[in-house]
């Protein structure tokens, strides 16, 4: 395996930090869904804000963009509605799909903590540039785009 640069220290440091980052999301994820309501499950915390910045989606795209299968979806949707953060109807161009989008109360709920957690990024980073929190968002953008590759 030499020679093809994972040993290189400039990965090395990236491998560390980025499984620091991914435990500390993981940490945070489940404040915030708790945050959203207190019987969330935090692994649902992404689906509602992927709902909140596309909109109304196919629960098949939901479980395709989250990665995870068809029946874990429902169950999670089903969750979700009896929390009454989601609707669900049918989908007009297909009958056999659901459109999913957030209630009222989910969009207002979802947008409370990530407004509160935009605020926690701005406090934490204050001290740095604004071109730098832009360049780091542009990397990790980069970053996430070559992951789904």
């Amino acid at each position: 395996m030499a020679g093809n640069g994972v040993d290189q220290p400039a990965f090395l440091a990236l491998e560390r930090e980025l499984t620091v980052l991914l435990r500390r999301a993981r940490a945070n994820q489940g404040e915030m869904a708790r945050e959203v309501h207190p019987d969330l499950e935090p692994s649902a915390y992404g689906l509602l804000v992927r709902l909140d910045e596309c909109g109304k989606q196919r629960a098949t795209d939901l479980a395709a963009y989250i990665g995870v299968g068809k029946a874990t979806m429902s169950r999670q949707l089903r969750a979700l509605e009896e929390l009454g953060l989601v609707a669900r109807e049918p989908d007009p161009a297909d009958g056999r799909a659901w459109l999913v989008e957030l209630t009222p109360e989910g969009r207002t709920r979802v947008g409370r903590v990530r407004e509160a957690r935009r605020a926690r990024y701005a406090g934490r980073l204050a001290h740095w540039d604004p071109d730098e929190v832009t360049e780091l968002a542009r990397l990790l953008h980069e970053l996430n785009r070559q992951m789904e590759k």
